[in-house]
C-alpha cells in the first residue's frame, strides 16, 4: 500500500494510532518515537491520522468570484496576455489586484497557459518525393572529421537513387572538379541503372555557375558538366540556398553522421572502411518504409524485372557477381 506523507514527517499513520491509543505520559511517547510532546497531544487529539491537506482555506485574493469569472471569460476569449489582461482588470474591475494574484486565478480556473488556448495549427502533410523511375540520382559531398594519422580533412561523396534509394560513396582527399570528376566515372561504372538525370547543388566542385547570380548559367565548360554530356546525363542544379531541393541526399547524409557520432575510429583507413561498409548495409541489408520494406537492391531488382530498359547490366543482391 502506498502512502503519501508530508516531506517532513516524522510519523506514520500507523505510529499515530498508537500514539492516539496509548495510555503513557507524553513525555515518553515523545522521546520513543523522537517528536516534540506537543505532536503528541496534536495525534491524541485526532480521529484520523492521514496528513491534512496544506492548502489555505480562505484564498488571499482582491477578486469577487464575479470579477474573476469575468476575467477567466476575456482570457478564453481575446486570449489576452497577462500583462494586457491586469491592465484591464485594474481600469475596469479591480484597481488592487496584483500581477501574481491575477496569474494565480488563471491557474486556478484552468487558463494560465495562454498558448494551450489558442487554436491549434494543423501541421502543413508532408511532401513526398515526386514518383521518378530509376535513373535520377542525386550527389553531394560531405566533409568527414580529421584523424590522428591524416594531415587534412578529407571528404565523402555521395550519390543516391531517388527511386530505388541505391547509394555509391566515395572517399575523396578534396572537393574539386577532378574528384567529382572522378566520383561521377566510378559511379557510371558501378551503377546497375541507366543514369539519365543528376541534381547537384552549386558546389565548385559541380558547376561554374556563380552562387550569387540567380540569372547567370552554367557555361558548359565546366569538367563535370562535359563528363555529363559525354555520358548522356542531364546535369541539372539545385536553386541557390534551398538545400531542401537536394533533400533525400541530406537525409543519407543524416544518417552518416550518426555513424561518425556513435563510432570510433583508429585511423583514416578505418573511417573509410567503416563508411564502405555501412553504404554496403543500406543498399543490401536496411529495408527501409519509403521502399515498403524491401531493401534497395530488392527494389532495385523488382524494377529490372518490370522494365529491363532502365538498366544497364543485372542488379544482383550480392557484389561482384556481374563482372
Amino acid at each position: 500500500m502506498m502512502i503519501a506523507l508530508h516531506k517532513n514527517a516524522r510519523t506514520t499513520p500507523a505510529v499515530r494510532a498508537q500514539i492516539a491509543a496509548s495510555g503513557e505520559a507524553a513525555s515518553s511517547l515523545a522521546a520513543r518515537f523522537g517528536i516534540t510532546e506537543a505532536t503528541v497531544y496534536k495525534w491524541k487529539q485526532r480521529k484520523v491520522f492521514q496528513d491534512r491537506p496544506h492548502t489555505a482555506h480562505r484564498l488571499q485574493t482582491t477578486l469577487t468570484p464575479a470579477h474573476e469569472a469575468i476575467a477567466v471569460e476575456l482570457r478564453k476569449t481575446l486570449l489576452l496576455p497577462l500583462d494586457d489582461l491586469l491592465a484591464i482588470t485594474r481600469e475596469f474591475l479591480c484597481k488592487d489586484v496584483s500581477r501574481s494574484g491575477l496569474d494565480r486565478c488563471l491557474r486556478r480556473h484552468g487558463v494560465g497557459n495562454l498558448a494551450a488556448l489558442q487554436p491549434a495549427t494543423p501541421k502543413p502533410p508532408h511532401k513526398a518525393f515526386k514518383a521518378y523511375e530509376p535513373g535520377y540520382l542525386h550527389m553531394d559531398v560531405k566533409y568527414l572529421p580529421q584523424m590522428a594519422d591524416e594531415t587534412r580533412r578529407r571528404y565523402l561523396f555521395v550519390a543516391i537513387d531517388r527511386a530505388t534509394r541505391w547509394v555509391f560513396v566515395a572517399v575523396k582527399n578534396n572537393k574539386t572538379a577532378a574528384s567529382a570528376r572522378s566520383f561521377l566515372k566510378a559511379l557510371h561504372k558501378a551503377c546497375p541503372i541507366k543514369i539519365t538525370k543528376l541534381l547537384t547543388d552549386n558546389g565548385k566542385e559541380f558547376t561554374d555557375r556563380l552562387f550569387a547570380s540567380r540569372e547567370r548559367l552554367p557555361s558548359g565548360n565546366h569538367e563535370f558538366d562535359q563528363l555529363c554530356t559525354a555520358l548522356g546525363i542531364e546535369h541539372r542544379l539545385t536553386k541557390p540556398r534551398t538545400p531542401q531541393t537536394n533533400g533525400m541526399v541530406e537525409r543519407f547524409n543524416g544518417r552518416i553522421s550518426d555513424v561518425l557520432n556513435t563510432h570510433r575510429f583508429n585511423s583514416g583507413q578505418d573511417l573509410e572502411q567503416t563508411l564502405l561498409r555501412y553504404a554496403a548495409l543500406y543498399n543490401h541489408q536496411f529495408p527501409q518504409s519509403a521502399l515498403k520494406s524491401k531493401t534497395p537492391i530488392q527494389t532495385m531488382k523488382a524494377w529490372y524485372d518490370s522494365h529491363p530498359h532502365l538498366f544497364v547490366k543485372r542488379p544482383y543482391d550480392r557484389p561482384g557477381c556481374d563482372t
